[in-house]
């Protein structure tokens, strides 16, 4: 019995290590030097609201995450619900016509329009027009980012 109880004890701790190794692992990314991320090698997502293409998370000198990616949003749909998140984000608008929840009002706007969704704010992104509305999303995420 004591035997199978010491078993059970390595056999824990081993996958404990084991785990905790793999997530050191995840957490250690590559840090994002130069790069260009060219827009025909980037592959469309289909998704229920449109497509997305992902262009990059990862680390970078100054941020502990830097995610980019280009939406495609379909006529009258929403992204998705209204949300807020502790990382703060830009949305670049490329083509289309939008409204955005910014700061508790909708607000409409179209191409070049760059929005900047605060930490913790809550935001939402519709499509009003009768067109495909595209934008590219900037978020990071450094040592000062809240937790929550």
């Amino acid at each position: 019995m004591r035997l199978a109880v010491k078993g059970a004890i390595l056999t824990a701790t081993a996958a404990l290590i084991c785990c905790s190794v793999v997530a050191w692992a995840e957490e250690r990314r590559p840090v994002l030097g130069p790069a260009v991320f060219d827009w025909n090698a980037m592959a469309a997502t289909k998704n229920a609201t449109g497509e997305v293409r992902s262009i990059v998370k990862q680390p970078t000198a100054t941020l502990d995450e830097l995610e980019m990616h280009v939406t495609t949003l379909n006529p009258g749909v929403a992204s998705h619900p209204p949300h807020r998140h502790p990382n703060e984000e830009l949305v670049i608008i490329d083509r289309g016509t939008v409204e955005t929840l910014s700061n508790g009002q909708w607000k409409r706007v179209g191409p070049g329009s760059v929005i900047f969704n605060a930490s913790n704010s809550l935001h939402a992104l519709r499509n009003v027009g009768t067109t495909p509305a595209q934008y590219h999303v900037i978020n990071w995420k450094s040592a000062t980012t809240p937790a929550h």
